[in-house]
């Protein structure tokens, strides 16, 4: 049963059927293959149920809050002012492809509005500056994955939903991996070119007096930070209602660009549609898929397959480490979060993990899949802004990065209380 839950699945997405669909047709062929009800009668309520929970209800919000400040020009402000602060670093804007990244991924929720935005405002400085465009195109597709780390996250709230975990926490818990991970993305970028110094470009020049007069674009998307995640933690709002306050600070800092018009809100309306369409398609047909899968038992199956493999704690962590490196080659993330995640998290609760910090882990996971070939989303958004040449190159670029990926796991998994910490002291 589980072989061939497999089979179908990879040979859909082999075929390039679009992921809800896949994941739909699955949850079809599985009920009338192995269950004697008319499991498919059901397909309604789950959409109802799925479409109808408040906490889902962020996830349009984020999306529109970045798209504003896409489109209201924040972020071209924002990116050109951390330009300002790092051009004496090996590596130069690279830096700041990251720094940015981080920097809207805290206003976003969204890796691949992240990359989207970040790429649009950065593309042109790479011929212009010399630098090597592999690892140039490989910061932006590797920093654009902060955007589901970095609270707000909207695969944050999607763990939440799917494993009944606190949201608040799970931000809390995701604040510091973040941060660690884009000092290590500019780290990796360093070491690179000071080993190859010609990939670094060449150095600009600026005065402080620049850098202070260009501080106040910086500030926008520090203040909507702190609204969302502030009000959060000051009781005043819950994570729904804290994404429709960054979406009405967005709008403040919008009209007092006076970038605020009705074209602006048009375009940012349709790509909010259009990226939340995409979004709640894949949810409601995972969730079907994991309705399906429980009442014909192969949730139970693959619980004893595992536990019949009499893995040690250690042991069973590196065998899902290894699960999902391999899974994300082939599977967009957030479907393969709500499709693995309802199966996969009980078992590791009950091997003794953490909920909260496995939601880290699993995120930093889905990271790794956004920029891991042949499904790797964030590398055909950034081929996709590149607008030439080949993929391959997008790839290599961002394969440091992966490794990079894979020892902030080592070190998330070695200390736990880089993500629990906060947590814990903001509970006592």
């Amino acid at each position: 049963m589980l072989w061939s839950a497999l089979a179908i699945l990879i040979g859909l997405l082999a075929l390039a059927v679009p992921v809800a669909a896949a994941l739909g047709f699955l949850g079809v062929a599985l009920s009338e293959l192995y269950s004697k009800l008319p499991l498919t009668l059901a397909i309604g309520e789950m959409a109802w149920a799925t479409s109808n929970n408040f906490l889902l209800v962020a996830i349009p919000f984020f999306v529109l809050l970045g798209e504003i400040l896409l489109r209201s020009g924040v972020a071209e402000r924002m990116y050109n002012a951390l330009v300002l602060w790092v051009p004496w670093l090996p590596g130069g804007l690279m830096h700041s492809n990251i720094a940015a990244c981080a920097m809207f991924a805290a206003t976003s929720g969204s890796s691949v509005a992240t990359a989207a935005t970040i790429g649009t405002v950065a593309m042109g400085e790479i011929k212009k500056h010399g630098y090597s465009e592999r690892l140039f195109l490989g910061t932006i597709a590797a920093g654009g994955t902060l955007g589901i780390l970095i609270p707000p996250s909207i695969n944050l709230i999607v763990y939440g939903v799917l494993t009944d975990a606190s949201i608040p926490k799970l931000y809390l818990a995701g604040i510091i991996p973040g941060l660690v991970l884009a000092g290590l993305f500019s780290l990796t970028v360093l070491l690179i070119c000071l080993v190859r110094p010609e990939f670094g470009g060449r150095r600009t020049t600026t005065n402080w007096k620049s850098r202070i007069r260009a501080l106040p674009d910086l500030i926008p998307p520090l203040l909507i930070f702190i609204a969302v995640i502030g009000s959060i933690y000051g009781g005043f709002a819950t994570a729904t209602e804290s994404a429709a306050l960054g979406v009405l600070a967005a709008l403040g800092v919008a009209a007092w660009h006076r970038s605020l018009s009705l074209r602006m809100l048009l375009h940012a309306f349709e790509g909010t549609m259009r990226t939340t369409a995409m979004i709640m398609a894949i949810l409601i047909a995972a969730y079907f898929l994991n309705f399906v899968i429980s009442s014909i038992g192969l949730t139970a199956q693959v619980n004893r397959a595992i536990t019949e493999l009499g893995l040690s704690p250690a042991g069973l962590l590196l065998a899902v480490i290894v699960f999902y490196l391999v899974l994300g080659c082939f599977m967009e993330t957030l479907s393969m979060m709500v499709a693995t995640v309802p199966i996969i998290a009980p078992i590791m609760v009950k091997a003794g993990y953490d909920p909260i910090w496995f939601g880290v882990l699993i995120v930093i996971l889905m990271e790794t899949a956004m920029i891991t070939p042949p499904v790797g989303i964030n590398l055909y958004v950034v081929q996709g802004l590149r607008k030439r040449g080949k993929i391959d190159d997008v790839i290599i670029g961002s394969s440091p990065f992966v490794v990079t990926m894979i020892l902030m796991l080592a070190l998330l998994s070695y200390w736990p209380q880089l993500a629990l910490w906060l947590p814990r002291v903001a509970s006592e």
